[in-house]
């Protein structure tokens, strides 16, 4: 085999502990380790509630109140799901949403049966003071008219919504909105048309961008589970137009996506951003764009790499969630750090949780040249070097580390790309860590337990000549030991297998087809890696 080439299909998490991970993976979808128990007496639930909106159309929502009199401050979530997708009991067990079973857990999982899918869980926040409101957005669920999802128009529908409930005897005027992925999608466009009565948000791992993040990352289309979330909603709720439809049929960057995209500048509510590491080509970059250039002075980022709901109904982040909405709403004196930093060193061993004052902390850029024979080198190559990569090979480049080194923030690698066909490639880029000649495995996107430490990827119209590429990987934050390997493969389809039992299903992008491509390296085509290393302190 060609120095600094491997097969694509031989990929690392398949020659090492694939098995055991299956076995583990089968036993978590039949028996996923989500517990559910009856909402306590202590809540009072109004079902169906009808929230006029300004054209008179009525939206209808799930409202849970406290027992005790008195007006309470509120938390909002808005979603196309359906509030009443609730778990329900079967026999002596509930039936849940099959996404538990789908997606894998870290960790237990313990919710109330009126928590709904990705929505906070009243029976825990009722008790603290707080009343919970669920929404069916326009178009879902049991609420009136067409939606039209992440759009202008639903933003000012939820604009209404929190005018509304903060109009009510039972709120005492606050209002702050909570949830994932899209219930914290939805909270950015209405925060931006700034509702008098909103005093926080609480974004947990949603993107900003809906091309660059979710349908189209870096050009490349995904036609896994883009396919299946369109069809799910094409099919529960009534919405105009069809995502679906529409990404099939744009795909560049045009004005329409633009619309979708919030003006994150014009937020100045008090936000806690829930920035994941563990959600590469979903919610990790436009969770860490939502910090870096939301218009918010009161601004803060919770970062992880665990599963999404073991993060998300967790007891810390529960407690963080708590202290800043208590802050907002209610007045109280808190000291929460402007970023909660979680550094690992594999999927199941953090080796630090420290505060920070920025997102990405300061740091040096160690630049590692591509090199022959598969190495990754400090200096310049002195000579030239060509790679074979494409969808059947991938080029591999390695670097062992001589010092202990954190490697924290959005590293990059510059390219030269040569196709063997004029015509569109797709560019799939990943680092991966090595210890003692053994893969270490991370917790990735869709519960997928064998990632890598960080994916790019990149679509590219390539020339029979090198053409000059640079890709972004996603953020991550690694901690590298003394005699540990960095390496970085670059191919023509994604790294991960979509296997369900092994690989990082339903995720999937569309790759260079049987089109080949090289690697260029000489002292007039540089090709460098720049990893952002953390200074000692």
């Amino acid at each position: 085999m060609k120095a600094g080439v491997e097969p694509v299909t031989d990929r690392p998490w398949r020659r090492s502990g694939a098995f055991a991970y299956a076995r583990h993976r089968i036993a978590r979808a039949v028996r996923p380790p989500v517990v559910v128990a009856p909402i306590g007496t202590d809540v009072r639930i109004r079902r169906d509630v009808e929230v006029p909106m300004r054209d008179g159309t009525l939206l209808r929502a799930n409202v849970y109140l406290p027992m005790t009199a008195g007006p309470v401050p509120a938390i909002l979530c808005a979603h196309p799901y359906g509030k009443d997708a609730l778990p329900r009991r079967a026999g002596r067990r509930y039936r849940i949403n099959p996404q538990f079973r789908i997606l894998r857990q870290t960790a237990a999982v313990h919710i109330s049966d009126e928590t709904s899918w990705e929505a906070p869980d009243p029976a825990w926040w009722v008790p603290r003071g707080y009343a919970v409101v669920n929404l069916d957005v326009r178009g879902a669920g049991r609420s009136d008219g067409v939606g039209s999802l992440m759009s202008d128009a639903e933003a000012e529908d939820v604009y209404d919504a929190i005018e509304w409930i903060a109009a009510q005897g039972w709120c005492d005027g606050g209002v702050a909105m909570l949830g994932v992925s899209y219930l914290a999608i939805s909270q950015y466009k209405a925060a931006a048309l700034r509702p008098p009565h909103l005093r926080a948000i609480v974004p947990w791992e949603g993107f900003t961008d809906a091309y660059r993040d979710f349908f189209y990352p870096g050009g490349v289309r995904e036609i896994g589970f883009s396919r299946l979330w369109t069809t799910l909603v094409r099919r529960s709720a009534r919405m105009s137009p069809d995502l679906g439809r529409e990404a099939a049929g744009r795909p560049d960057d045009d004005a329409w996506w633009r619309s979708l995209a919030p003006d994150l500048g014009r937020i100045d509510t008090p936000m806690l951003v829930c920035g994941s590491f563990s959600d590469h080509n979903l919610h990790s970059r436009g969770s860490f764009r939502a910090f870096v250039f939301g218009g918010s002075a009161d601004r803060h980022l919770f970062t992880h790499r665990t599963g999404k709901w073991a993060a998300f109904y967790g007891d810390e982040a529960k407690a963080t969630q708590l202290a800043f909405l208590d802050t907002h709403l209610r007045g109280a004196a808190s000291a929460l750090p402007r970023v909660r930093l979680e550094v690992r060193e594999r999927g199941d061993l953090i080796h630090a949780v420290r505060d920070e004052e920025h997102w990405p902390p300061a740091t040096r850029p160690l630049l590692l040249h591509l090199a022959d024979g598969g190495r990754l080198s400090t200096s310049p190559a002195a000579g030239g070097f060509v790679s074979d990569a494409g969808r059947r090979r991938a080029a591999r480049f390695s670097w062992v580390f001589q010092d202990d080194a954190e490697v924290t923030g959005e590293a990059s690698v510059r390219l030269w790309v040569s196709a063997a066909v004029a015509g569109p490639v797709s560019i799939f880029v990943g680092l991966s860590k090595w210890s003692g000649g053994r893969f270490v495995p991370f917790e990735g996107s869709y519960g997928f337990g064998r990632d890598l430490v960080t994916t790019g990827l990149r679509r590219l119209d390539a020339r029979t000549t090198p053409t000059e590429v640079e890709i972004d990987f996603a953020p991550s934050a690694t901690f590298f030991r003394a005699g540990d390997e960095l390496r970085i493969h670059v191919a023509g389809r994604q790294l991960s297998p979509r296997n369900p039992l092994t690989g990082a299903f339903p995720a999937l992008y569309r790759s260079s087809g049987r089109t080949a491509f090289a690697l260029h390296s000489d002292p007039t085509r540089p090709q460098v890696l720049e990893l952002p290393v953390v200074e000692r302190r």
